[in-house]
């Protein structure tokens, strides 16, 4: 049975002090959330701790936005799955198109760190997607099952979630259609070895979209942007009136 996993991504924002401010408004929603799903919240490094001590015994999750594929060394600025987990850390973001377009992340960097995280402990979240060129040029398919083929070497899928994300649906307010987002998730569960892999939608999710996102039979989550930032709004996702039956 697929799970559901209903994360934020916080990117660059939010410091200790906003965190707390965040969950002193996001708790409170939560009470009658139902069983069937994951909530993660994937923070920046300095939020870690502070959350994990706060959300200790809740059924709030804490993720990270990237690892290293080495658990020690001369990596500055990075850091391993083990000061992750030592933090309480369960999922990290591995490939978000951010990391790819700006600090040179490619297929077999991520998939290094892929295998990294699942040898701490950790279970990573792949981010997959095309920019509207690529969508444009009709290469939206050759494009992701690439990324998955190079990414997904030798990595156990029994631990593993997969995020679609077309770049092109990203902080821009246009949402790719969810009968779409469906068919191309539906087109990455079948490049996998494991058919139970949870595979979530990612692009301008937003509270009065949700529901209609989570209404598709191939979709078993988000990873939200922007909206993950307002207490209250990313509830409302969380609690999005479509249950799931798999």
């Amino acid at each position: 049975m697929r799970k559901i996993v209903i994360a934020g991504n916080w990117k660059m924002y939010k410091t200790q002090a906003e965190a707390l401010e965040f969950l002193r408004g996001f708790t409170s929603e939560l009470e009658t959330i139902p069983d069937d799903r994951d909530i993660v919240l994937c923070v920046p490094f300095t939020d870690l701790e502070i959350l994990s001590r706060s959300l200790h015994g809740s059924r709030i999750q804490i993720g990270a936005q990237n690892v290293h594929w080495e658990t020690a060394g001369a990596y500055t600025g990075e850091i391993s799955g083990s000061m992750l987990t030592e933090l309480g850390t369960r999922f990290v973001v591995v490939g978000h198109s951010e990391r790819r377009q700006y600090f040179c992340e490619t297929n077999e960097t991520a998939n290094l760190r892929l295998k990294a995280a699942q040898k701490a402990g950790l279970t990573p979240i792949l981010c997959v997607g095309e920019t509207k060129q690529q969508r444009d040029a009709g290469d939206t398919e050759s494009h992701i099952f690439n990324q998955l083929e190079k990414g997904l070497v030798d990595v156990n899928q029994q631990n593993l979630v997969v995020a679609y994300e077309p770049i092109w649906a990203i902080g821009t307010g246009d949402t790719c259609a969810s009968t779409e987002a469906n068919r191309v998730v539906g087109l990455i569960r079948s490049k996998l070895t494991n058919p139970n892999v949870t595979i979530q939608y990612g692009g301008s999710v937003k509270p009065d979209n949700i529901d209609e996102i989570m209404a598709q039979p191939e979709i078993d989550g988000v990873l939200v942007g922007g909206a993950s930032l307002d207490a209250k709004g990313f509830a409302r996702i969380a609690n999005y009136q479509f249950p799931k039956y798999q």
